[in-house]
């Protein structure tokens, strides 16, 4: 786990199959929900928190601000992510910030472009999730 005891802030594509499964992912994971918080792209947080000159350049699936105000994208966010996640996934999250950013970023740049073709879209921003998991979830 990260340094920080805050919940780092996982920004992802409200209209992408994939990006909520990954959103389940974490949340499966993060038992006492100490880890992550979520909001859509795009969404009025991320409008709140992301600057305008600064959103065009971000990826549109999946972007990570840590506790501490950095913001980390592609192959370094899914990294990060893992990263804060209990035994095996922090290895992963090693593994993955081990591997040179060309090689990460390419393997993510694949699986960004095809993500709409892996998982059927969504019916709405915020995955379908328990009432208990709900509070999780920004706008």
């Amino acid at each position: 786990m990260s340094a920080s005891s805050d919940p780092d802030l996982v920004f992802y594509d409200g209209d992408c199959g994939l990006c909520h499964g990954i959103v389940r992912f974490l949340l499966a994971r993060d038992a006492d929900g100490s880890r992550f918080r979520f909001a859509p792209l795009h969404g009025a947080t991320f409008v709140a928190m992301v600057p305008a000159g600064v959103r065009p350049s971000l990826p549109d699936s999946f972007v990570l601000r840590a506790a501490d105000g950095g913001v980390f994208v592609r192959s370094a966010a899914a990294a990060r992510a893992l990263r804060r996640l209990p035994a095996p996934w922090t290895l992963a999250g090693r593994v993955l910030a081990a591997l040179p950013p060309p090689v990460a970023d390419g393997l993510y740049d694949r699986i960004a472009r095809a993500r709409r073709r892996l998982a059927a879209a969504p019916g709405g921003r915020c995955p379908v999730v328990a009432p208990e998991l709900r509070g999780r979830f920004l706008d």
